[in-house]
């Protein structure tokens, strides 16, 4: 039995607002520790009235109850005596003993015991408050503590290692970041309750064979964390919603009574969670408990609200780092830990202000955890043969539901090619000339459409300057042979440059005449390149402006509001005017209206809609967006929208003329998910026990069933169109991310499901489905059309270059420049090709086609080609 147990693992970051545990298995894999199903924990308790405490999200659930005997964040409580929870009062490590006897039982039902562990602490926690941890890892039924230190080997026991020692630690040995024996790095924590930020020296490898990282310097802001910013992005929700319903805002504000407290609760979950996807995204919804409609809130408004609260960090960070009588430019490395330090704004302004480039990761909640598993050398086991590889079962067919008067399944009869054999010998010559056509034309017309690329190493085209200062923020756009970058100019204009794609030249550069306070996007265009700012609100008036493609003059200019969207043909723009109830129609060439078409309406008038465009075969086979949407929509016959009106009607709209070609009524809710491609429209209610339906856009047809769930578990999560009249979802059961499944509906075929845990989004390659995972890591699985797994969690995030090849980024796009490794993948076979490595660019920039990637650097863009023609 011991021998089962060696090589496993336990290290655990107790934060002020969060815990995270990671586990590590013999063979080297780490993985995060799931309580209650999540990967982070909050440190909070409650003391139920008979003296029970319980922790993590349970412990927030019931404080809406009762909140006097709950505590948010035992850690800061350390130094007192007693902490009172209701009718009693207990010292702070039953507290922090009872979250950590939470993670020993998630531990245990992981791998069936507890393994040897490490427990994280702050650098500048004294003897004293070190004890108080010691005491509650006896009181939750661990070993007892044993620190490490220079003077001498760790003796038995949990480890405890001092936060940033852990996460320099993970910086050298997992990233593999050079700190010489003598250098330096900055760890800066910024978590949900604190800012911790220390300097450390490398000692070098202690006698013990330890890697000996000394504290230098370190200080911090008690005061100042995620939750800080969460309460001003709340603040600003206030704002949004006005005095319209200032009643409403009072009581979210103020709550009275349980009921009122919940609605609190979930006011600051949405709050959380758009600030969360605002790390990734540009614009996020925040759901007012008794508003009627969502508040939109923009990664500008998160650093509008942010940036007087980081300047504080900032500032701190310079302090420490002189304190320990470095320049920032002497320092070996800046590492951003903390889940707080995943917002873009946090990594600029550090950039800014101390001049170095810092390194943030896409979890940054993970790396101190891990980090302190470094404390526990891993011993290499010789390797043992494994038997050979299993197969992965087939996924199961379900059974589709036709529509009643649909063509049943085809069948093919046993023996069917035996005759043709037989007799082939009695074909007339004339017949088998025409056979040799006819297989001829057939060759052409199903040979690969999308053959492998001739993916090479990469190669630098060119390096386009962006100014003379490095620039606050960059975007590229590529299409076809042109790309287009863009950059912010002192005076908010934005500077456009257009370079030949193929070979990195500069075909021109120009200034728009509008001026903006930040940016959102550059879009290539047919012909043209259409710049568009951000706006703070759904309400407040921004810029959008078209350049022309040849001499980069600006065409025409018109204000649109922050909720309003744009949508683009080859010759034409349709702003969806959500103030004015209306779908206009303008001439690309010079921005004149040419229809203007109202949105339908509800019994209250409401107007609220959705709009998506019809895709097509040749956008779907083209170049995407990291979230598969085609950076080529117009291409085919992509010239028409469906529109889903307040009234739960769906109408499908010619983008020249305005043309109402065809509609339904009471098809979809506003939220159900909605995809139109080529000659079908999809349709998933956003409900458990779903169908999936197929609407014919050339007829009046009544909408055939692909799939019915018959389960009232699963909600639709994603939909996409993955092939001809075919289409595939993401179902999940509420909040079980690892029972996640994809399926795949055939008109006149039967579905197909598989599992796919944890799996956040789709990409259709063809038939074929890219499957995307962001927990514990970014991940991608490219499926088969029957759902065998061709390529299985490749770490990292993929684009489309054409249905048949893909683009991988090793780790998730940055708003920060560092160097990101590229691999080029074959969708047939699944075969990776590794590409290098993108030096120094701000990856969230990147714009490719299906031989030129474009970034924009730390100070200036550049061109890569990665395959040949």
């Amino acid at each position: 039995m011991a021998a089962q147990h060696e090589g496993f693992a336990l290290g655990v970051d107790l934060g002020t607002s969060n815990t995270v545990a990671v586990l590590r298995w013999p063979d080297g894999r780490t993985r995060p520790l799931l309580m209650d199903g999540q990967p982070v924990s909050p440190s909070a308790v409650y003391a139920d009235p008979d003296g029970t405490l319980h922790v993590g999200w349970d412990a927030r659930r019931l404080a809406l109850a009762d909140p006097a005997r709950f505590e948010a964040n035992p850690k800061r409580r350390v130094d007192e005596p007693t902490v009172p929870l209701g009718e009693r009062s207990y010292p702070p490590a039953d507290l922090l003993a009872a979250v950590l006897a939470a993670v020993a039982r998630a531990a245990v039902g992981a791998v069936g015991f507890l393994p040897p562990a490490v427990l994280t602490c702050p650098a500048a926690w004294d003897g004293t408050r070190r004890q108080v941890l010691a005491d509650a890892l006896l009181r939750a039924g661990w070993p007892q503590a044993a620190e490490h230190t220079l003077a001498g080997p760790t003796p038995p026991g949990t480890r405890l290692l001092r936060e940033p020692v852990a996460a320099a630690r993970y910086y050298t040995q997992v990233l593999h970041r050079p700190v010489p024996v003598g250098g330096a790095i900055a760890v800066f924590d910024f978590g949900g309750g604190t800012l911790d930020v220390a300097v450390l020296r490398n000692e070098g490898a202690d006698p013990w064979g330890d890697s000996g990282f000394s504290v230098v310097a370190d200080g911090g802001l008690p005061d100042l964390g995620g939750l800080d910013l969460d309460a001003a992005l709340v603040r600003r929700v206030g704002e949004l919603v006005g005095e319209r319903h200032a009643a409403q805002w009072a009581r979210l504000v103020g709550p009275g009574d349980a009921a009122q407290r919940r609605d609190q609760v979930r006011l600051w979950d949405e709050v959380r969670g758009a600030k969360e996807t605002l790390s990734r995204s540009v614009v996020a919804p925040v759901a007012v408990p008794g508003l009627p409609d969502a508040v939109q809130l923009t990664r500008a408004d998160v650093e509008r609200v942010a940036t007087p609260l980081l300047r504080r960090a900032v500032d701190r960070a310079r302090e420490v780092i002189a304190a320990a009588g470095l320049r920032p430019d002497q320092l070996d490395g800046l590492f951003l830990v903390g889940g707080s330090s995943r917002i873009p704004l946090v990594a600029r302004m550090l950039h800014a202000e101390l001049g170095v480039a810092p390194t943030v990761l896409d979890q940054p909640e993970l790396p101190v955890a891990e980090g302190a598993l470094t404390d526990l050398p891993l011993r290499r086991a010789q390797p043992a043969y494994a038997g050979p590889p299993v197969a992965a079962p087939p996924p199961a067919p379900v059974p589709g539901s036709p529509w009643p008067g649909s063509p049943p399944p085809a069948a093919v009869p046993a023996g069917v090619g035996s005759p043709w054999r037989r007799a082939r010998w009695m074909v007339p010559v004339a017949v088998l000339a025409l056979a040799a056509v006819a297989t001829a034309t057939t060759l052409y017309l199903t040979r690969d459409r999308y053959p492998d690329l001739e993916f090479g190493p990469l190669r630098e085209l060119s390096r386009p300057a962006a100014g003379s200062e490095r620039p606050d923020a960059m975007w590229t756009a590529v299409l076809g042979d042109r790309a287009y970058l863009g950059y912010p100019l002192p005076d908010d204009r934005l500077e456009v440059v257009a370079v030949d794609a193929g070979t990195g030249d500069e075909l021109w550069r120009r200034a728009t005449d509008v001026t903006a306070d930040d940016w959102r996007a550059l879009i290539a265009l047919p012909g043209a390149v259409a710049v568009l700012a951000d706006a703070p609100g759904d309400s407040t008036p921004r810029p959008l402006a078209v350049l022309d493609g040849r001499s980069g003059a600006q065409r025409w200019q018109r204000s649109v509001r922050g909720d309003d969207d744009v949508f683009f043909a080859d010759d034409t723009a349709v702003l969806v005017d959500r103030a004015a109830g209306r779908l206009v129609g303008l001439r690309l060439r010079d921005g004149d209206e040419t229809w203007n078409k109202p949105s339908p309406t509800d019994q209250y008038g409401g107007v609220r809609t959705v709009v998506r465009p019809v895709g097509t075969d040749e956008a779907a086979g083209g170049p995407a967006f990291l979230d598969g949407a085609p950076r080529d929509p117009w291409t085919g016959k992509g010239r028409r929208l469906v529109q889903v009106g307040a009234d739960r009607s769906v109408r499908l709209l010619d983008m020249a003329s305005g043309a109402v070609l065809r509609q339904w009524g009471s098809v979809a809710d506003l939220d159900d998910l909605v995809v139109a491609h080529e000659d079908r429209l999809y349709v998933a209610a956003n409900d458990t026990g779903y169908q999936l339906l197929s609407y014919d856009l050339g007829s009046d047809a009544e909408p055939v069933v692909l799939f019915r769930s018959g389960d009232d578990e699963y909600r639709p999560k994603e939909l996409v169109a993955c092939g001809e009249r075919r289409a595939c979802l993401v179902q999940v059961p509420g909040g079980q991310a690892e029972r996640t499944e994809v399926v795949a509906a055939t008109e006149g075929e039967r579905a197909l499901r598989w599992s796919a845990p944890g799996v956040t989004g789709v990409i259709p390659l063809g038939e074929r489905v890219l499957a995307q995972r962001e927990y514990p890591k970014p991940a991608v699985t490219l499926f088969d059309a029957a759902g065998k797994p061709v390529l299985r969690d490749r770490g990292g995030v993929a684009a489309r270059l054409d249905a048949g090849n893909l683009l991988v980024f090793a780790t998730a796009p940055s708003t920060v420049a560092d160097n990101r490794v590229l691999a080029g993948v074959w969708a047939g076979s699944g075969e990776v090709d590794e590409l290098g490595e993108l030096q120094d660019v701000r990856s969230a920039s990147c714009s490719w086609n299906n031989r030129v990637i474009a970034c924009g650097a730390d100070r200036d863009f550049v061109l890569y080609r990665f395959a040949d023609e």
